[in-house]
């Protein structure tokens, strides 16, 4: 029964990190693009 739980929450902590991966790398592309256009203008 513990190594469920355990298992559980390592998947919840290795999902959370991937959620904040995934929307800090789209934050950034974000900036850089619009840092680009800005660049442009």
């Amino acid at each position: 029964m513990e190594n469920w739980l355990m298992y559980g929450v390592l998947a919840a902590v290795l999902l959370f990190f991937f959620f904040m991966y995934l929307m800090l790398r789209r934050t950034f592309q974000g900036f850089k693009e619009g840092f680009q256009q800005s660049k442009k203008k």
